[in-house]
C-alpha cells in the first residue's frame, strides 16, 4: 500500500509541473496566412546563384522523387526514432530551398564524405583546439553531466554566457555561435550533407544516435570522422531524424504541445535550433496568457517551416501516411 501511495504522490507532483494546456496537439497547417520574411542571407545567396526559391525547391523535390533509395533511407531513419518520415523530408526540403542547392544525385554526397575523411583540419579557434578550450575552468559544471546531448548543450551555454563577444584572459572571442567559431573550419555558417547538419549538432546527438542505432559515437578530436558522418547519407539521415525527435520530445515535455503532426513546426525547429530553450520560452508566455484568461499560443512556423506545410500535399505523394 505504501508503494502505491508513493507512486500516486509522484504522479501528482509531476502533473503539477505540467502546464494547464499539456497534451494539446498542434494541428496540421500554417498558423500564418502569409509566409514570414525570409532572412537577408538566404535571399542574397539565392540571387548570387541566379536562381529562385521555387527552382531550388523543384530541384530537391526532383531528387526525392527520382531516388527511391533515398526515400527508403529516409523512411528507415525516421522509423528508428518513431517519427513520420515527412518530418525528415521537410527538413531536407527546407535546407535545400533556403540554404544550398541539392546535388542531382545521391552518390555525390558519398563522394564528398570520402573527400572530407582524407582532408587535414581540426576543430579549433585561433590556434586553440576545442578539446583544450573546453578544459577551461568555466566549463567545470559540464564535467559531471552524462551524455553528449547534455554536455554539449552545457558547453554552448557556457560559451554564450562567458566567452561570446568577450575578452577572456587577453583573448577576444567573436560574437558568434559556438558552432560557427570552433566547428566550421572552412568558413562560418557552413553546413553539410543531405541534411545540412553542422558538426556541433552531430556531436550533440552522438550518444542518442548510438543508443538507438548502434552507430559509433563521434569524438570532437576526430573532425574528419565527424564530417564524414554528416556527409554520408547512410549516417546523416539518422542524425536528422534524431534531431527532429528531440524537438518533438522537448515541446511535449516542456511546453505541453504535441507537434508530431505538424512538419512545418518541426522543420522550423530544425532550422533555428535550441528546441528546449524555445519550448521553455513558449511555456512562460502561455503561463502569462493563462493568467490573463487568454488561450495558449500554439507553436508557429517560420518562413522555412511555412514552405514545408505549404508543400505538404506534394510531399505526401512521396511519403504517404501509414
Amino acid at each position: 500500500m505504501r508503494k502505491w501511495i508513493v507512486v500516486a504522490a509522484a504522479i501528482v507532483a509531476t502533473s503539477a509541473l505540467l502546464p494547464a494546456w499539456a497534451g494539446v496537439a498542434v494541428p496540421p497547417g500554417n498558423r500564418n496566412a502569409e509566409q514570414p520574411d525570409v532572412p537577408f542571407g538566404s535571399a542574397s545567396r539565392t540571387r548570387a546563384l541566379k536562381t529562385t526559391y521555387e527552382a531550388k525547391y523543384r530541384k530537391v523535390y526532383g531528387l526525392l522523387q527520382r531516388d527511391q533509395e533515398l526515400r527508403s533511407k529516409i523512411r528507415a531513419a525516421a522509423s528508428q526514432f518513431g517519427i513520420d518520415p515527412i518530418h525528415v523530408a521537410g527538413a531536407i526540403v527546407g535546407e535545400h530551398t533556403y540554404n544550398v542547392d541539392a546535388y542531382d544525385r545521391l552518390q555525390a554526397y558519398y563522394v564528398k564524405a570520402i573527400a572530407y575523411l582524407n582532408s587535414n583540419f581540426a576543430f579549433a579557434y585561433d590556434g586553440e583546439s576545442v578539446d583544450t578550450f573546453i578544459q577551461r575552468p568555466q566549463f567545470e559544471k559540464c564535467l559531471g553531466l552524462s551524455g553528449s546531448y547534455d554536455q554539449w548543450i552545457c558547453r554552448e551555454t557556457v560559451w554564450d554566457t562567458r566567452f561570446r563577444g568577450k575578452t577572456v584572459n587577453g583573448t577576444a572571442f567573436p560574437n558568434n555561435r559556438f558552432s560557427a567559431v570552433f566547428f566550421q573550419p572552412f568558413y562560418a555558417g557552413q553546413t553539410f550533407g543531405i541534411g545540412q547538419l553542422n558538426p556541433l549538432t552531430a556531436l550533440t546527438m552522438s550518444d542518442f544516435v548510438h543508443d538507438k542505432t548502434g552507430l559509433p559515437r563521434l569524438d570532437h578530436t576526430d573532425a574528419q570522422e565527424v564530417y564524414r558522418t554528416i556527409m554520408d547519407p547512410d549516417r546523416t539521415l539518422t542524425y536528422v531524424a534524431a534531431t527532429l525527435r528531440k524537438s518533438i520530445d522537448a515541446y511535449e515535455a516542456i511546453a505541453g504541445f504535441d507537434i508530431s503532426n505538424n512538419p512545418g513546426v518541426t522543420a522550423t525547429l530544425y532550422n533555428v535550433g535550441d528546441p528546449e530553450g524555445r519550448a521553455r520560452a513558449l511555456k512562460v508566455e502561455n503561463t502569462a496568457r493563462t493568467r490573463r484568461g487568454e488561450a495558449p499560443k500554439l507553436p508557429e512556423e517560420n518562413y522555412y517551416g511555412w514552405l514545408v506545410n505549404e508543400k505538404l500535399p506534394e510531399l505526401r505523394e512521396l511519403f504517404p501516411s501509414s
